[in-house]
């Protein structure tokens, strides 16, 4: 896809004229639908005599597609072609779709955690936190938050989150700025997909879509600024699942959080001709981890774990 955050595509953008920093910063918003600007609350799709599977836009300005018919109750994560776009918001690629793998490889964990708050940072078009509501389910009184520094991001969210039926509080703030009182030690999932290329600093947080990918120096300007927060945020029994780049320095990102008291291991890795993307969960390390077949896992345990770990300093 052409939003691919990829260093060619960066390198064409960044030859473009740079615009000044966007810092959208907002004071402890309501977790409610209401307040126009900051809140926009999802609703559920009203399918009116449609088939099952059957799509139907209507595009009120000609740049947001609003979906009006869910593609199936029964789906585990959220359909691609049911997702909402615009010109300004990145689109679901390669690192969206190794997000929700590692979610669905990782779902006996997330479901035998029972999370009572999950909170999608950066939601972009909304497909992460659209297929995590879906694969848990959508009820057991499960809230879920997604916030963005766009308000375009956040308005194409709910479109996405509309047109498969379910719901999320969706919040524009930069990262949790506004929030940190009223999250701190009750998010039991946190997701984050970072704008994780190596920019140049002033591109970072800028107008438009280049806020989806713009990462600053070795990509971690803002990966930095949400692991100085997320032991806050996270519950007891937390689960954090961020995405890196093989240039983001994982393995130093994996010490940072170990000197917070969070085990790690990694969950997906994929390689394209242009990066390699790692998805790293962490969690608190007083409190066992169980993968898929019930056993206890950690980042050292694991064979397979082991021979990523190596990926980390290619």
């Amino acid at each position: 896809m052409a939003d691919c955050r990829r260093p060619d595509l960066m390198r064409t953008l960044s030859s473009m004229p740079h615009r000044k920093s966007l810092q959208r910063q907002i004071s402890s918003p309501p977790l409610c639908s209401g307040e126009k600007g900051n809140v926009f609350s999802a609703w559920h799709a009203q399918v009116d005599n449609k088939g099952d599977g059957e799509l139907q836009t209507d595009d009120d300005d000609g740049s947001l597609g609003h979906y009006a018919v869910v593609d199936s109750p029964r789906r585990r994560i959220a359909s691609v072609r049911l997702v909402a776009r615009h010109p300004e918001v990145y689109e679901p690629c390669d690192d969206s779709f190794a997000l929700v793998d590692a979610l669905l490889a990782d779902k006996v964990n997330l479901l035998e955690r029972q999370p009572s708050l999950c909170l999608e940072v950066g939601c972009g078009s909304g497909y992460v936190i659209t297929s995590l509501a879906l694969l848990m389910g959508g009820g057991h009184g499960t809230h879920y938050i997604a916030t963005d520094i766009s308000s375009a991001a956040a308005q194409v969210t709910c479109n996405t989150l509309a047109s498969h039926g379910v719901e999320a509080d969706v919040i524009v703030t930069n990262l949790v700025t506004g929030l940190e009182k009223r999250l701190a030690g009750s998010v039991d999932v946190l997701v984050f997909n970072p704008p994780y290329v190596p920019t140049p600093e002033d591109e970072v947080g800028a107008a438009g879509i280049t806020a989806s990918w713009a990462g600053g120096d070795r990509g971690r300007t803002v990966i930095d600024r949400m692991l100085a927060i997320v032991d806050l945020l996270m519950s007891s029994k937390g689960l954090f699942y961020l995405l890196t780049l093989t240039a983001n320095n994982p393995g130093e990102i994996c010490q940072i959080m170990k000197k917070k008291g969070f085990a790690s291991r990694i969950v997906i890795q994929r390689s394209t001709e242009e990066e390699s993307l790692h998805v790293l969960k962490f969690w608190r390390e007083d409190v066992k981890d169980l993968s898929e077949n019930g056993s206890p896992a950690t980042l050292s345990n694991s064979l397979s774990a082991k021979i990523s770990r190596l990926a980390f300093w290619r």
